[in-house]
Order: C-alpha cells, then sequence, then structure tokens
C-alpha cells in the first residue's frame, strides 16, 4: 500500500470525525457527506452510500456499519476492489461505524435533554395555570353571585364539611341586605334542611319553608328578612365523597323550578372542582415548601395524611423498597395497621405506574407506585384503604394519588442524593484531611528520631565511659535504663500509630476474615461472649483489608470498654440492595443521646487506651467514609450501643465512582 493512499485515508478519516462533531447536520446529511468523503478511495466511476442493511443493491459490497446500517461500495462495471483498496474501505468504514455510534449517542443524550427541558417547562406551565386561577373563597363567592343573578334568589350559602366530617361549616355567602346573617356550623344530620340534603345526597326544592314538614326544619340565613324558599344541593364529588352544600333563599313562594334546580347542580359541580383544586394546589404547595426543609419521614406523614385527607379514606399507608422487601414508613392514623393481604399486594408491584383499585378480602384499596427518577423502577408505594367498605376510586381520586406518590417518590430520591452527596463530602474530606496529616506525620517521625532516637545511643555511651560509677549508683543505673526504654517505646508508639495515616489501597475484602483478624488480636476478659450473625453469607465489600480489621478492632474494644464485668457482644451482618450492613452491639450501660456527634470528633476526650494516640470513633468514621460507606451510632444511654456499618459491594457499579474518589482524592 503506497504512503499516498495512507496519507489520503489519513485526510479522510480527519473529515468524517469532523462530519461526526459537527452538530448542526442532520442526521441524513452526515451520511451522505460521510459516504462522499469515502468515495475519495475509490476509482473512478465508483459509488458509495450509506444505507439501511436491507436496501443494499445486489451489486454493491457492503461494508456493516451498525445492525442496521451499512456502507454499500458499487465499483465499475466489469470492474473488482484490489485488496488494497478492500483494506483502506475496511479501515474507513470502522471509523464511520465508532462515529457514527458516537453521534447516535449525542442525539440521543440531546432527545433526552431536550424530554427533560419539555417536561420542565411543562411543569412550569401547570404551575402557571394552577396559580392563575381565583382563590377558593373568590371561587365560591362569584359561583354564588352567578346563581342568584340566574335564578332570581334573594340570599346564597355556601357551607363545607368540617374536618371531622360532622358538621357543615359556612365559607361563603352572598346576597343583599343580609342583616345579621346566621352562619353558624350545622350539625351533618337530619336536623335541619341543609343537614337533610347532605345527608340523603339529593337535590331539595322546597316551595314554601313555612308549611309542614319543613317548617320544623328551616334554618333561616337571614334573621331580619323571612324566607319561604328553598333550593338546597349537596355538593359531591366524583368518587361520591360529600363535600358540602350549597343553599338558595327567596322570600317568594315557589320562586325556584326543576330547571333551576338543575341549574345549581350545575353550580355545584363547578364548586366541587374548585374546592378539590384547591385543596389539591394547597397540598402541592405544602409538599413542595417541605421537600427542601423537612426531613423524608416527615414528608412521608405528611403525604399519606394528606391522602387519606384528599381522598376520603378511613386509612393511608406509605411503603419504601429496601433491598428485596418494601418497610411500611408512614401511615395514617397511626393506630390502624394496614392488613395483611394489602402489605402482600404491595410486595408485588406491577410493571405499570398507574394507580390500582384493588378489593382484598373485605379490605377495598387504591394504590399508586412511588417512581423513582433515577430509572424508572417502583420505588415504593402509597396506598389508602378502607377495611369494611367501598373506597371510591375516580380518576380524579387516582391523579391525586399519583401526584401525591409523585413527591413521596421526590423526597426519596432526594433523600438518597443528600446521602450520597453526603458520603462524597465525607470521603473528600476524609481524603484531604489524611492527606494532610500524612505529610504531617512524616515530618513528626522524622523530628521524633532525630531527638528520640539519640537518647538510647547517648545512654549506652554513658554506661561504656562511666561503668565504673553506675555499678556505684544503682539508682543512677535504674533511671538511665528506664530513660532508655521509654524512649524506644515512645518511638515505637508513635511509629504504630501514625501507620493509620498512610494510603490506603482499597480492594475485595472479607468481612469474616476481618472480624477473625481483629478477634485473634483481642485478648477476650472472662465472661465477655461473642455472637456471630449472617457474617459468612456476606458478600466481598470496597475496603483496605488492614483498615477494617482495625475497624473491628477499635469498636471491639470500646465494646469491652464499656463492660468491665462481663457482657455479651453481637456481631451481625446482612445485605441490603448493593450495601452490606454490620452491626456490632455491646449490652454495657450504652451512650447518652447528646453525647452521638461528639463521640465522632476529633478532639472528642473519652477514653483513651494507653499507649494510643486517641483518634478512637473519629479515625473509625474517617476510615468508613474512605472505604465509601458510614458509620451510625444508636443507643438510649441505657441499654447497651450498637454501631452501625455500612460498605458499598465490591465490584457495584453504582459505587464505583466512591471507590475512585477514595482512591485518588486528588482527582
Amino acid at each position: 500500500m503506497s504512503l499516498s493512499a495512507l496519507q489520503q485515508l489519513n485526510q479522510i478519516l480527519r473529515t468524517l470525525h469532523r462530519l461526526g462533531e459537527d452538530r448542526s447536520l442532520s442526521p441524513d446529511a452526515v451520511r451522505d457527506q460521510m459516504a462522499a468523503a469515502i468515495a475519495g478511495l475509490l476509482p473512478a466511476g465508483a459509488r458509495a452510500r450509506i444505507m439501511p442493511a436491507g436496501e443494499t443493491p445486489p451489486d454493491a459490497i457492503p461494508f456493516p456499519l451498525a445492525d442496521d446500517l451499512v456502507l454499500a461500495v458499487t465499483p465499475p462495471d466489469g470492474e473488482a476492489l484490489t485488496p488494497d483498496q478492500q483494506a483502506l474501505l475496511d479501515n474507513a468504514a470502522l471509523h464511520a461505524a465508532a462515529i457514527l455510534a458516537r453521534a447516535q449517542d449525542a442525539a440521543r443524550m440531546a432527545q433526552s435533554l431536550q424530554r427533560k427541558e419539555e417536561e420542565l417547562a411543562r411543569l412550569r406551565r401547570a404551575d402557571m395555570l394552577i396559580s392563575s386561577r381565583l382563590g377558593l373563597q373568590e371561587t365560591l363567592e362569584s359561583i354564588l353571585e352567578m346563581a342568584l343573578e340566574v335564578t332570581g334568589a334573594r340570599y346564597g350559602i355556601f357551607r363545607l364539611v368540617d374536618e371531622s366530617r360532622q358538621s357543615l361549616v359556612t365559607r361563603a355567602f352572598a346576597g343583599d341586605d343580609l342583616g345579621r346573617p346566621a352562619t353558624e356550623a350545622l350539625p351533618l344530620d337530619a336536623s335541619s334542611i341543609t343537614g337533610l340534603a347532605a345527608a340523603q345526597r339529593k337535590t331539595l326544592c322546597i316551595a314554601d319553608v313555612q308549611a309542614p314538614p319543613w317548617a320544623d326544619l328551616y334554618y333561616p340565613l337571614a334573621y331580619d328578612s323571612p324566607m319561604r324558599s328553598e333550593l338546597v344541593t349537596p355538593l359531591i364529588a366524583a368518587g361520591g365523597r360529600l363535600e358540602g352544600v350549597i343553599n338558595l333563599e327567596s322570600p317568594a313562594v315557589g320562586a325556584f323550578s326543576d330547571a333551576d334546580a338543575l341549574l345549581l347542580q350545575s353550580f355545584a359541580i363547578q364548586a366541587v372542582i374548585a374546592i378539590q383544586e384547591a385543596r389539591l394546589l394547597d397540598a402541592l404547595q405544602d409538599l413542595s415548601a417541605r421537600l427542601l426543609a423537612d426531613p423524608p419521614e416527615v414528608i412521608y406523614q405528611r403525604v399519606a395524611s394528606l391522602a387519606r385527607e384528599l381522598l376520603g379514606a378511613p386509612a393511608a399507608g406509605l411503603w419504601l423498597r429496601t433491598g428485596d422487601g418494601f418497610i411500611l414508613r408512614a401511615q395514617q392514623p397511626e393506630d390502624m395497621a394496614p392488613p395483611d393481604a394489602l402489605i402482600r399486594a404491595i410486595a408485588r408491584p406491577p410493571s405499570a405506574t398507574a394507580p390500582r383499585h384493588l378489593t382484598l378480602d373485605e379490605t377495598d384499596a387504591l394504590v399508586a407506585p412511588l417512581v423513582s427518577s433515577e430509572g424508572g423502577r417502583p420505588a415504593g408505594a402509597l396506598a389508602v384503604f378502607s377495611p369494611d367498605a367501598p373506597l371510591p376510586a375516580s380518576d380524579w381520586d387516582k391523579k391525586v394519588l399519583a401526584l401525591l406518590a409523585r413527591h413521596a417518590a421526590l423526597a426519596a430520591d432526594n433523600a438518597r442524593r443528600q446521602e450520597a452527596l453526603r458520603l462524597a463530602r465525607e470521603q473528600r474530606a476524609a481524603a484531604e484531611t489524611f492527606a494532610a496529616m500524612g505529610d504531617i506525620a512524616a515530618n513528626l517521625m522524622h523530628r521524633l528520631n532525630n531527638k528520640l532516637g539519640v537518647i538510647p545511643v547517648r545512654i549506652e555511651g554513658i554506661e561504656d565511659k562511666r561503668a565504673a560509677a553506675l555499678a556505684a549508683d544503682p539508682y543512677l543505673a535504674r533511671n538511665l535504663a528506664a530513660i532508655r526504654t521509654s524512649a524506644v517505646e515512645a518511638l515505637d508508639i508513635v511509629r504504630e500509630s501514625l501507620t493509620h495515616l498512610r494510603p490506603i489501597t482499597l480492594t475485595a475484602a472479607s468481612i469474616p476474615e476481618a472480624v477473625n483478624h481483629a478477634l485473634a488480636e483481642i485478648d477476650l476478659p472472662e465472661g465477655v461472649v461473642i455472637h456471630r450473625q449472617g457474617l459468612d453469607a456476606l458478600p466481598p465489600v470496597v475496603a483496605g483489608r488492614r483498615r477494617l480489621a482495625l475497624v473491628f478492632h477499635n469498636l471491639i474494644e470500646n465494646a469491652l470498654a464499656a463492660m468491665p464485668a462481663g457482657g455479651e457482644i453481637v456481631i451481625a451482618g446482612e445485605q441490603t440492595g448493593d450495601w452490606v450492613q454490620v452491626t456490632v452491639r455491646d449490652s454495657g450501660p450504652g451512650i447518652p443521646p447528646a453525647l452521638h456527634d461528639a463521640i465522632f470528633q476529633f478532639n472528642y476526650s473519652g477514653r483513651r487506651a494507653a499507649g494510643k494516640l486517641g483518634f478512637g470513633l473519629w479515625w473509625v468514621k474517617t476510615i468508613m467514609a474512605r472505604f465509601g460507606g458510614s458509620v451510625q451510632v444508636q443507643s438510649d444511654g441505657v441499654s447497651g450501643t450498637a454501631f452501625i456499618l455500612r460498605f458499598p459491594i465490591a465490584f457495584s457499579e453504582e459505587h464505583k465512582e466512591a471507590r475512585e474518589l477514595a482512591e485518588n482524592p486528588e482527582n
């Protein structure tokens, strides 16, 4: 193959790369110009095209570019490609395939970004539409004014069901010369015309409220203006939930017709929509404000409470996925546990993301999945349920539950991201701290060696030159020997302690081996019993092997120091998703909750073993952060202490970045 041919190929490859990076061209234009550039390698009369694999002409030579795309080269009639031309085209096709693949990836990323931008734009537009509506009070007053104008009524009033669902409370009223309006709350029963319409859930058109049986049930709106006819319509949501009642009154007998009743029912529907939208808007505004301010557990409880309130359900619950199962994180009311049939249904989430209406034994439930934004898989479930009565499940109810579930999923996603961010910051801080302390340690060791290392040498010189004096003075001899021993031990102690500050090589480490190594180095006193639970089944974790053993060594020594009279130490492990959790629990007196944060501080002045620098639990927390994990303490200050260690599983893609950060903090 000639040098000029290789130079031509190199020039064409540069052209291909430039075309692949040109975002101003459409995919078809990129392919056409690539084919035109590659045609420069062909003899006169030959053609090159990039086309779908199924459309390759029979006289063309295909060079695969992708599963459904080829470079089709048609030689001149009666000619064949030379081996050099074939090799050049193979090379060009390989580069074109790689460039097109990158371009397709970039296009997919651009499409994904565009979709995200469109989603954000739709969210902003929805927020603007919601915020542009009138408030509930103004809406109800406007509906009343329209109803009065159309029907010719003198007065009108809206009463809504209160939170206890036992009373009807006044929310809005309208009319001329009301004087002293009677706006007291009315019981939700048949003791009044308003309560009767609500209890029976039907419209009442009363020609004369002074005629029996209405005279005993009539409750006047205006004490100073006697009314004769009344029109009452309950506000009923699509799922059958009673929201309130709208009343119209007139001083004329028989002032309202059936047409007026139908019209008032239409106004009632508008009022129900306004009430539902206002409540949902208030709920969403409340949750949106809480997402960045409140801890996730508070948000979960609030979501469950809102689901129960907005859907009128007796009970609600929220579950989150943990590993292979689901755990109940919130329930309302707190004393109404979900039935077993519902728990089993929650544990079998469907592939669809729409809310489901389930009938399970005697329980009626509406369940919406919590769809995570990270991968789109169900991260939990939000459910409202009724153990002894049918539960309304209209499209509106499903939409409301889906919106609440979405906010709960956002809270869960935000909690995961905040935890990942916290761990990453702790890892970086630990890496930077240890890097700085490593330099300090090296300098300290150098200086101590210079200062302390000379002491044994000088004492040996004294012993050689003043042997007679030392033989005559046992006190002096003993003290010189003690000084030499102390200097040597001081160097050994500092050297041993400062080895902890050296860089860590992260690898796949075995929890059982680390625990065995730690226990082998500890002289367990009598009366102490060690229990191991589930350690042998744990997968390898990301850690430094020697440092991992030292972590358990430190925690076990702390437990022993807390139990001078003996006791039990339980070391238990379990796998949860991509994490391994190991709990070291003792039966000692515990650690007061007020000290839970302080014990992990560098300058905490708790117990210090003789011959140690006293890094203690600060060192454990820092090392765990360098592993990409974490450590927490649980104790009521009375009955024992548990240290919970979380390790990323070795070779897990989710924790690859964390391992790289711990190993290369400068990056």
